[in-house]
């Protein structure tokens, strides 16, 4: 089953919020792919919201964001996040049209859409080699 990006928009007293549960068929990546992924410039500290085509959860501290256009950015959390390798989703609000490093994740938990621990995000470094499809 193929999990999808969902984007819900809530407007607050003139503050935009975006709330996105972001899901995948991920599964951690071979040491060989792995080997294949590299940095490519200097890490940036958001992605446009809207050029976020999907996310692939590749372990508890690593998400790769695939962005409309083909670029790929990883984001290495500074901390391991309990459950993010697992449950391969979640979910993060923000009052501006960008996601950027400084933005705390919130990790879905179960069949519906609860909440386990919250994470910080890393900056965000393009790479090459990462596959798409797994």
């Amino acid at each position: 089953m193929r999990k999808s990006l969902i984007f819900v928009s809530l407007g607050l007293v003139g503050i935009l919020g975006a709330i996105t549960a972001v899901g995948s068929n991920a599964r951690p990546l071979k040491a060989e792919e792995e080997a294949r992924i590299t940095p490519i410039g200097k890490p940036v500290g958001c992605l446009r919201i809207a050029e976020i085509d999907e996310s692939r959860v590749r372990s508890d501290h690593v998400i790769d964001f695939y962005m409309k256009g083909g670029k790929v950015y990883r984001s290495v959390l500074p901390n391991s996040c309990s459950q993010l390798g697992f449950e391969e989703r979640f979910s993060y609000k923000t009052s501006t049209q960008e996601l950027c490093s400084s933005d705390i994740i919130t990790v879905l938990t179960g069949p519906g859409i609860g909440q386990g621990p919250s994470c910080g995000l890393g900056d965000f470094q393009e790479v090459t080699g990462a596959p798409k499809g797994h």
